[in-house]
């Protein structure tokens, strides 16, 4: 796996990040213009509808997800008590729910949710396919799960940084986790910051499902012990915790310059245009 896709080093890194996370890193890689479109494929159209937001974070998506769903009637599960903390001085988010959890093992009942939604998390996840398949368990028959990331980059660079520092899914991947885990109708849609330089690969996307009937994943998964954000730290374990820490924030911070790069190149390119 990569640096970053392990519980407790996404658990430290969001430690020192949560502070800054929606002044300084939202608004290069995940803009409202992209939240509205990704959210467009969950169908929220309706007030009422039960849905929970799993690796919410700073409850950026559930901002959106509130636009057009009863606060009351989300939930925001994270992992990161330092994010959910961050999402509790915001008013518009002042009556949803918040719960720690792991979104590889879902704390709520089968056929529960109408709606399932998670932006920008899956990157983080150890085991993408048993996360989407606890997305099915909880949805309700006909219910929509929606999830929004990063696709693989093709620039050797860019492909290099991504690769040291968590998980960047190719589409196919997304596909294959939602039609294993037993979701039909399946849809795409691609989505990208101002700033990206179009070059006939996507950025991220969103993709959602349905839920066909009741139950849980038709996908047999076995029993597999979930990492754990609490685990003592032996010596050997928390030099390793140190290392991957360091390289993974490391690579993530390179983005940042990346994308100053990339806007600067577009503005560029606008300047010259006849």
């Amino acid at each position: 796996m990569h640096m970053m896709q392990h519980k407790q080093e996404a658990l430290w890194f969001y430690r020192f990040l949560s502070g800054i996370y929606d002044q300084y890193i939202n608004p290069f890689f995940w803009t409202p213009e992209m939240r509205e479109k990704a959210l467009g494929l969950a169908q929220l159209d309706s007030p009422m509808l039960k849905t929970l937001d799993v690796g919410a974070g700073t409850g950026f998506t559930t901002e959106g997800v509130v636009q057009q769903v009863q606060a009351a009637q989300v939930v925001m599960l994270d992992q990161s008590p330092d994010q959910l903390a961050r999402a509790l001085s915001k008013i518009a988010l002042r009556d949803c729910m918040k719960v720690l959890g792991d979104a590889e093992k879902l704390p709520f009942p089968t056929d529960h949710f109408d709606r399932y939604v998670s932006g920008g998390s899956i990157e983080y996840w150890p085991d993408p396919q048993r996360a989407i398949a606890e997305a099915y368990r909880v949805l309700k028959p006909s219910g929509i799960a929606t999830i929004i990331g990063p696709v693989r980059p093709t620039d050797p660079a860019a492909r290099l940084i991504a690769d040291t520092m968590m998980l960047f899914p190719s589409e196919q991947e997304y596909l294959c986790w939602f039609e294993q885990a037993g979701f039909t109708d399946i849809r795409v849609g691609y989505i990208a910051p101002t700033w990206y330089v179009e070059d006939g690969h996507p950025y991220g996307l969103a993709i959602a499902g349905v839920k066909p009937e009741a139950g849980i994943s038709p996908l047999p998964l076995p029993p597999q012990p979930s990492e754990r954000v609490d685990e003592p730290l032996t010596a050997a374990r928390a030099m390793m915790l140190g290392y991957r820490f360091a390289v993974g924030s490391a690579a993530g911070a390179l983005f940042v310059p990346m994308a100053l790069y990339q806007q600067l190149l577009r503005r560029f390119d606008g300047k010259n245009q006849p």
